[in-house]
C-alpha cells in the first residue's frame, strides 16, 4: 500500500536539501546492492532525523537497528562536541558494512557501534539518553521501550520508525507479526500518561515521544 502519494513524495525529496556525498554513497550501494534496500530510511526521512537532532544537540544518542548506517550518521550530526552515538545491529555484516561507511564522516569517534541482540546489548549501556530512534524488530518494540525509557531523561525524545508499518495496521483485522508488534506498541503508547506523542505520517511512519 502507498501511504504516500509517489508524486508527492518526489516533490518533497526535490525540495530537500541534498544529502552529502558520503550519505549518497550509503544511499546508492544499498538500493543497488542490499537485498533488504526498503529498509533504507532515505533522503527526506534522513534529513527529519538530522535536523530533529539538531534542534536537540543531544550528547546521548542510541540507536536500536543500524542497517547500512545512514539513519546513525543523519542523527550524528547534531551531536555536541563531546557527545556519542551507540548503535546496535543484530547482522555482522550490516554492521560492519556500517563501521566502514562511520568511519569516514567527521563523527567518526563519536560513533559506537555494538553487534548483536539489543534486548542483551541495553542492560550493558548505562548513558543517560537524549535521543532515541528504535527501527529494529519489530514485535520486540515494546521490550526496547521498557528498558530505554527509564534512561531517558526528562523532555529526552524516543522515535519509533515504522509505526504505519506499510499500512498494514490500518486493515482489520491486523494480520501478520511484525504489523501486530506495531499495533501493539501504537496502543502501548496511546495508553501512557507519561509521555507526549504524535505520530508523524512521513514515509513509513514515524513516531514521535518526549518524556514528561
Amino acid at each position: 500500500m502507498d501511504l504516500i502519494n509517489p508524486l508527492a513524495e518526489a516533490y518533497a525529496e526535490t525540495y530537500t536539501s541534498p544529502e552529502d556525498s558520503l550519505l549518497e554513497e550509503v544511499a546508492e550501494y544499498t538500493r543497488t546492492r542490499h537485498s533488504e534496500s526498503i529498509m533504507l530510511s532515505g533522503k527526506v526521512q534522513g534529513k527529519i532525523l538530522e535536523m530533529i537532532s539538531c534542534m536537540l544537540r543531544p550528547t546521548a544518542i542510541l540507536e536500536i537497528g543500524t542497517f547500512t548506517g545512514y539513519s546513525a550518521l543523519c542523527l550524528a550530526k547534531g551531536l555536541t562536541p563531546e557527545g556519542h552515538l551507540h548503535t546496535i545491529e543484530l547482522r555482522e555484516a550490516d554492521s560492519a558494512l556500517a563501521r566502514s561507511y562511520f568511519d569516514r564522516s567527521p563523527q567518526a569517534s563519536q560513533i559506537i557501534s555494538h553487534t548483536g541482540n539489543a534486548l542483551d546489548i541495553l542492560p550493558g549501556l548505562s548513558s543517560t539518553w537524549d535521543l532515541v530512534f528504535i527501527d529494529a524488530d519489530k514485535p520486540a518494540y515494546i521490550d526496547y521501550f521498557n528498558l530505554v525509557f527509564p534512561r531517558l531523561r526528562k523532555n529526552g525524545f524516543i522515535l519509533a520508525d515504522n509505526v504505519l508499518f506499510h499500512g498494514q495496521v490500518l486493515q482489520e483485522p491486523v494480520k501478520g507479526k511484525s504489523a501486530k508488534g506495531i499495533q501493539a506498541f501504537n496502543e502501548f503508547i496511546r495508553q501512557r500518561t507519561d509521555i507526549e506523542k504524535t505520530i508523524l505520517t512521513i514515509r513509513d511512519g514515524l513516531y514521535l515521544i518526549r518524556k514528561l
